[in-house]
Order: structure tokens, then C-alpha cells, then sequence
């Protein structure tokens, strides 16, 4: 048998033995029926072998023909995941990952991630947006970034930062403690203290979406967190605890980035924050490239 079997032929045989007849596969293929009946004669010439008799007003395909079907569709199949690992590659040489992501990560986990792609796959650049769970998701819809990286606190009902994650492609980065922030060197309760323990105390909380977590932990224990001061900057939350003017409640990427000397930081039982990258559909190789490394960044290898 030849070993120049042109790959077009191929492909019409193994769409005839897909859809049953020629009428179909040229339907299937976008190809003109005279067209689809001159590469089966011409495969034919090639392989040395009849692949097709014909049978009233249709052909089917002989024992030959059938084999070569068969060897046909994984021979494509080897092709095309080819073609889709070079252009893989390409993309890596040469590619954009644009990412938009809340302040505590673009401080902790992005920057490990950016250098990580930086060294294996030099070609690759990234633009960054510093954005809170709602403007990333929407930076991701309408296609001006192509991952967004967002939290929720699974753990607590109402108090999710962004509804219907089912819309995206979801890969999880990181599960993070919460913690309690509270001065130091204070007579405050040694150990692991609930948020119940602080019906009285005077929060620090960040603005009314980003307070829902705290606002829904105190409701589950019973009552309403007294809030005496608003900001989301973390630094600005631990500099106001630091001066003992009310506790607060921060996640661990935040404390990464920045821990104030004059706080203490005590893990909330049972209280965590899970990070997620979501992308829209399988993203392009860049992307890709980009998620696996914050995923790497996560876990700390």
C-alpha cells in the first residue's frame, strides 16, 4: 500500500463510513457530492485496494475500506491533537494572559505566579487589574480580561461575593483560614475564640458587600457586629486594630501580604475563604499557562 495517503481523502472516507453514504458525508463535510465521489476514486487509486461497491443506488464500504475507515479516523484524530499542541506552543511563545484579581492576591499569589510563567514560557506577558470579586467577573463576561480570580466564604450562608459561578470554568487555587485580628499584648481571651465571644466588641469592617462575611458570621451567633470604622485596605484595618480601637476579621492572604507587629492574628475555628480562578469555556494557552501557576503559587509548590 502506498504510504502517500492524502489526509482530504482520508477524511471523506471516514465520513462516508460515519454517516452512511456519500449524500451525507458531502452534507457533513460542505464538500459538493462530485466532489466527495472524485476523492473516494482517488483514495482508491492510492491504496491499491477497492474501498467501496456498490449496492442499488449507494456504495458500502468493503473490508478494505472499512479498515482504512477505522485507521483513518484515529490517524486524524493524531493530527489534529497535533496541530492543537502546536498551536499550544505557539501561543506560549508569544501570548497575552490578562487577569483581573482582589488586592490581597495581586499581593501574595500573582506576583509568584507571574514570575513562575515569566521563567517557563518567557514569551508570555500579563496585564493586571486589581478588582473585587463583582468588577473581576464582570471584566470576564465582556471579555477584557481572560481570568478572574475571586473569593467566597463557602462556609457561610449569604455571604457569597459573586452568585452563579456555573457560568465559568472554575479552578481552585486556594482554601484560606479566616482569622481574627485583635490588639496586641491585650487582655483579650488566649486561644481560638468564636465570633460569639464578641457581642460587645467594636468592629473594624470593610464596605457593605465586603462586610458580609463578618455581618453574616454574627448573625448565625446571634446578633449584629457594632462597626465603628469602614475601609477595605487591610493595612488600614491592622493599623486601626494595632491602636486599639476594635478587632476585626481577616483572611490569610491579607495577613501574608502585610501583618502590623501591634495586632494578633488568631485563626477563627471553622472559618475559611476559598479562591478560585475562573476562566470562560477552556481558555487559550496563556491562560492556561496562567491558572496553573496561581493554582502552583496556592499550594505552595
Amino acid at each position: 500500500m502506498p504510504a502517500n495517503l492524502d489526509l482530504t481523502r482520508l477524511r471523506v472516507l471516514a465520513a462516508v463510513a460515519r454517516t452512511g453514504s456519500v449524500t451525507a458525508a458531502a452534507r457533513e463535510l460542505h464538500y459538493a457530492q462530485p466532489s466527495v465521489s472524485h476523492h473516494l476514486a482517488r483514495l482508491e487509486s492510492e491504496a491499491g485496494i477497492p474501498l467501496l461497491e456498490r449496492v442499488g443506488r449507494g456504495v458500502r464500504l468493503t473490508e478494505a475500506g472499512r479498515l482504512l475507515a477505522a485507521r483513518a479516523e484515529e490517524i486524524l484524530g493524531r493530527v489534529e491533537g497535533a496541530q492543537r499542541e502546536l498551536d499550544a506552543l505557539a501561543g506560549l511563545r508569544a501570548g497575552r494572559a490578562r487577569l483581573a484579581a482582589f488586592p490581597s492576591a495581586l499581593a501574595t499569589l500573582v506576583p509568584d505566579a507571574v514570575a513562575r510563567l515569566a521563567v517557563e514560557h518567557p514569551g508570555v506577558s500579563v496585564g493586571l487589574l486589581e478588582a473585587e470579586p463583582p468588577e473581576a467577573v464582570a471584566a470576564l463576561a465582556s471579555g477584557e480580561v481572560d481570568v478572574a480570580l475571586v473569593f467566597e466564604h463557602p462556609d457561610v450562608r449569604h455571604a457569597r461575593t459573586v452568585d452563579d459561578l456555573g457560568r465559568f470554568e472554575a479552578t481552585d487555587v486556594l482554601d484560606e483560614p479566616v482569622h481574627l485580628v485583635r490588639p496586641a499584648g491585650t487582655d483579650a481571651p488566649a486561644g481560638a475564640p468564636g465570633v460569639g465571644s464578641l457581642r460587645e466588641a467594636t468592629w473594624i469592617a470593610g464596605c457593605e458587600r465586603c462586610r458580609a462575611d463578618l455581618v453574616a458570621r454574627c448573625a448565625a451567633a446571634g446578633f449584629a457586629p457594632r462597626i465603628a470604622f469602614e475601609t477595605d485596605d487591610y493595612v488600614a484595618v491592622q493599623a486601626l486594630v494595632a491602636a486599639g480601637v476594635g478587632v476585626s476579621l481577616l483572611p490569610a492572604l491579607a495577613l501574608r501580604a502585610h501583618q502590623n507587629p501591634g495586632v494578633e492574628a488568631v485563626r477563627l475555628p471553622g472559618a475559611h475563604r476559598r479562591v478560585v480562578a475562573l476562566t470562560v469555556g477552556a481558555p487559550a494557552p496563556p491562560a492556561r499557562a496562567l491558572v496553573e501557576r496561581l493554582v502552583a503559587a496556592g499550594s505552595g509548590t
